[in-house]
């Protein structure tokens, strides 16, 4: 684990670090099949106290699974990429090589955000150079360790150095980019805008998943009876207390199309019951106090903004709905602040999406409504589009763009003896 964490204080150590990274992608090739074999062990090892507790955990688990890795690298390396094989096509063929180091600036408010960038570059044969922000190391700490335990002293393991320094050194950061053959950089619109500067070479491939928020929207019919409704609330609670609502795929707002039928009191009763469930199940075991302080000023400025708004919440901070009506995407409160609105047609605030909007939730009856929902959502600019209860699904593509096949180059071979 020594090897794997280390600490830097100088641009030479960071820059040697990088060399003996590229001089293992350079000894030893590894196919994504290879990589795959040890993540889904990885995957199957991330249980017990010391892991169970860290934030997304659970999906950390179903993401590095053989099922969810191995359609990802086929659909964006073809069927041959898994093995590291060469593929036809017309008189050529493609192959798919590592760029070679690949630095990773993850976010800092996402525990698992480091290793889910990790893999990625790991499954297209990368070695990876990985700056974790200081609030995530000891949670990076505890599920590396349970990976040094699977892969013991193996190839892939050498190519995992885990850099730790202060955000301020400026150095150490020029440092890092300068030796770097690509980068996935996550985060809020000044970490990305301070990392898209560094000095980068010229041929370094940047995969930027810059600052965005998701919405979820329902239908009269589902939220307003029906058998499933209760279904759909339990749902949309676990997409929200998933990461604090901290997460680019968190729903900040809830549109509901306004029905005849439906009475929002009833089903805000509902979905409060649901938000009360989640959290006898999944408690928070701290809050950070400008969250709370954020959290009683969204619920005091709602209140006294119109006297049509209403609220239900706990005497603590655990959870907070908003309920109006209007279809504009509020600015997002997180910490578990959900804005409930009523809205004539759903296609009113998607119009006027501006893309910002990553990802919509969605609980609708009607194939044709939902049809003509996506296709809308497409055109302003939503990545995608999925039913409640799966907002965090993480899969590829992310964001709208491919996960590993920016990270690798694509060989073109003609052969000299083809026609």
């Amino acid at each position: 684990m020594s090897e794997l964490l280390q600490h830097f204080d100088s641009p030479r150590g960071v820059t040697a670090a990088a060399q003996r990274l590229r001089e293992r992608v350079r000894d030893l090739e590894l196919a994504p099949a290879q990589v795959i074999e040890v993540l889904e062990r990885w995957g199957e090892s991330l249980r017990g106290p010391t892991v169970d507790a860290i934030p997304g955990v659970a999906f950390l688990r179903l993401w590095l699974r053989r099922g969810t890795l191995e359609p990802i690298v086929v659909r964006e390396l073809g069927a041959g990429g898994l093995n590291g094989e060469w593929q036809e096509e017309r008189s050529a063929r493609l192959r798919a090589y590592p760029l070679g180091v690949i630095g990773h600036w993850p976010a800092g408010n996402i525990e698992i955000q480091p290793l889910l960038s990790l893999s990625c570059a790991l499954l297209g044969g990368n070695a990876c150079l990985v700056r974790v922000p200081a609030g995530l190391l000891g949670q990076t700490r505890a599920l590396l360790e349970k990976l040094s335990e699977i892969a013991g002293a193996g190839p892939l393991l050498e190519r995992i150095c885990i850099a730790s320094f202060e955000h301020e050194r400026a150095d150490l950061q020029h440092a890092m980019a300068a030796a770097v053959d690509g980068a996935m950089i996550w985060g809020g619109a000044e970490a990305v805008t301070q990392i898209r500067a560094l000095p980068f070479p010229p041929w370094a491939r940047l995969a930027v998943f810059g600052p965005r928020l998701s919405v979820a929207a329902m239908d009269g019919a589902s939220w307003s009876g029906g058998p499933h409704r209760e279904i759909w609330c339990r749902r949309l609670v676990r997409d929200v207390w998933q990461f604090d609502q901290q997460a680019c795929s968190s729903p900040q707002a809830l549109f509901l199309e306004r029905c005849a039928a439906g009475d929002l009191a009833e089903f805000a009763a509902m979905l409060a019951a649901a938000f009360e469930a989640e959290n006898r199940l999944h408690p928070r075991e701290s809050i950070h106090p400008a969250s709370t302080s954020a959290i009683c000023l969204a619920r005091a400025s709602w209140l006294l903004d119109d006297s049509a708004h209403r609220a239900l919440f706990p005497v603590t901070p655990d959870w907070t709905l908003l309920l109006g009506a209007g279809a504009t995407v509020p600015s997002p409160t997180q910490g578990r602040t959900l804005s409930v609105l009523l809205v004539e047609d759903l296609l009113e605030p998607i119009a006027r999406f501006d893309g910002m909007v990553q990802t919509l939730g969605l609980a609708v009856g009607d194939h044709a409504k939902e049809a003509a929902l996506t296709q809308a959502a497409g055109r302003n600019g939503v990545d995608r589009i999925v039913k409640l209860g799966r907002m965090h699904v993480f899969g590829s593509p992310w964001d709208g763009t491919d996960l590993i096949r920016p990270m690798v180059r694509l060989v073109r071979h003609v052969p000299a003896n083809a026609d």
